[in-house]
This record gives structure tokens, sequence and C-alpha cells, in this order.
């Protein structure tokens, strides 16, 4: 079972200047239809505006994720991140004293605060609702189940599976170090664990999952995955079949991660990067003293699962060599 420290209701914390949730994530695919019967699949409630399609968690109002059609290969175009209404005048001040700030994404739908990123992406900052969970996340109640006394319900009985929120999003980049750096200095993200220059996890002190934003090496900038929390590993290993089912064979899981705890299984989507399915995730609470480790590169992947395919993580933002 995972860990569960001390949880506050999301309320912010006055003492840090931190942004609180991952609000939208943009980017753009050369077909949208594509993008429409992948997310479908996955459980997502997609809705066309376009030439694009804001996606929502069944039951949920927020837009996690805008997929935006561009006749380019896909691309990571920028990552929103939600601040409180109080810690805008010193973002704005910090962003303008560390000459970061850079004009709006001509893809951007909504005014806030713009900065560059360090590997290249710019980010935005807008004042909303803490939207990262506030709490460690509960498990799906037990279905009630017509095999009584048997413990597994039968294959007919299972319905779709669909994720409750945006966990978390894991970023390529080219400096491991320089990411958590920026993360820190400018974000107020803290370090949850790393793995060297390898692979490293932040979470936000206003308490988060483990990892509110990950990153992996690279030679260069791209999105590697989002992921999207489930009720136990029961559903993860339920999803899973359901995206093969749609045709969607490739993947990495069903397993277990050591850094977050958390059961796992990667969808390859379209353009070969992957959407998580995530259950029983670590939870960092604003009120916990989390020491961050750094672990051995066999430990920064998997506890137990199958063998990673090679392709789990290729860039296939970088350009294409000769």
């Amino acid at each position: 079972m995972a860990v569960t420290h001390s949880v506050q209701s999301g309320k912010r914390r006055d003492d840090v200047l931190a942004v609180h949730s991952i609000d939208t994530v943009v980017f753009t695919v050369p077909d949208i239809e594509e993008a429409v019967k992948f997310y479908t699949a996955f459980g997502m409630d997609v809705k066309r505006d376009g030439n694009a399609v804001n996606l929502f968690t069944v039951g949920h109002s927020h837009c996690w994720m805008r997929v935006i059609e561009n006749k380019q290969p896909k691309a990571l175009q920028f990552l929103t991140f939600g601040i409180y209404a109080e810690d805008e005048a010193a973002f704005k001040q910090k962003i303008e004293q560390l000459g970061l700030g850079c004009a709006p994404h001509p893809l951007a739908t909504r005014p806030g605060l713009w900065l560059k990123g360090p590997d290249g992406h710019p980010f935005q900052l807008v004042v909303s609702d803490k939207v990262s969970p506030s709490q460690k996340t509960p498990a799906t109640p037990a279905r009630a189940l017509a095999r009584q006394p048997a413990a597994a319900p039968a294959r007919s009985q299972i319905g779709k599976v669909h994720p409750r929120w945006l966990s978390h999003v894991l970023l390529f980049t080219p400096s491991v170090s320089g990411l958590i750096d920026f993360c820190e200095a400018v974000l107020g993200l803290r370090l949850s664990d790393r793995s060297g220059d390898l692979v490293a996890f932040m979470h936000t002190p206003h308490g988060s999952d483990h990892h509110l934003l990950a990153c992996v090496h690279s030679e260069g900038p791209g999105l590697h995955h989002t992921s999207w929390d489930l009720g136990s590993v029961d559903e993860v290993g339920e999803a899973s079949e359901q995206m093969r089912n749609a045709g969607y064979a490739d993947g990495w899981g069903v397993g277990r991660h050591v850094l977050g705890s958390n059961y796992f299984y990667y969808v390859r989507d379209p353009w070969g990067s992957f959407a998580e399915y995530s259950a029983d995730i670590d939870f960092i609470s604003s009120e916990y003293p989390w020491t961050a480790g750094d672990y051995a590169p066999e430990d920064s992947f998997y506890l137990w699962g199958p063998s990673v395919p090679e392709w789990f993580v290729a860039n296939t933002e970088l350009p294409a060599k000769n």
C-alpha cells in the first residue's frame, strides 16, 4: 500500500511562493481525428472545438488538456500552471526580476503570466482553483459482485474505465538538474526523488501527489507522458485491456513503480508518446517534511512488471536523424 501522510484541505501555504497545480497541457498533433479516437477509447470526455479537442474527465468540469491539429509531427506547445490569486503579484515581480517574461503563446485562450522555460517551452501561470489532489486519493469502492463468493467480476460485467483526474506530467529535458533548479527557484516546486541526472520527480509544497511534474533525460525537450488517476490496480489492469481491445496494443505494464509507489500501465499513443493509467500513488501533504532521495537507476523505473520496451524512452519530438 502506498504511503499516506497527514493531509490538509488544500489551503494555500502563506510561507511559500509556489504553483499549486498543473492546470492544462497543450500540444499539437497532425490529425485531430486520431486524438478523438485515442482519448475516447482511453476513457476521457472528449469535446470538439473546431480543429481542437478539449479533454475532460467524466463528471469533472475542469479541462485538463487541449489537443490542437497542426499538420506537423506531434509537439508539446506549453504547460499552464495554477497559482493562488494572493501569489499573482509576487510571481509577476519574480518573472520580471529574473528577465524570464515572454510573449503569450499564439495558441493560448486565457490571459495569464508568461515565462520562458529552460528548455524552450513557454510556461503560463493562471489564477485558478487547485485541481491537484489535496489528500491521498481514495480507492474506488469495491464492486457489488454477482459472482459471490468469487472475488473477481465476470469479464462480461466490466464497464468502461474512466480516469478521475490528471495526476502528473513527465517532460523530456536535456538537463534534469537544470529543470529541477528552474522548477525550484521559479515555480516553487520541490524535489521528491531523483535518480542522478536520469530522472526526477517534483511536488508542490501546497500538497500534491508524489510528483506533479517529472522529467527524464533526452537529447532535447518534449512530452513523454501524461498520467491519469484510477481507483485501484484492478482498474489499471482493466483499462489496459480496454485499450488493447480498442486497437492500441503497444504499452508497458501492468507494473508498480518504486518512486511514487503507484501501479501503472502506459499506453503508447498514435504519436509515439504515452498516456499512463496510475493508481495508489504516494501523497506528500503540505505539512509533511519529505526528504528527497537519490536512487539507483534500477529503482527509477519499476519495482515489478514486464521489461521496459526500448521505445519507451524514445523522444519522438526530436528531429529525425538522417
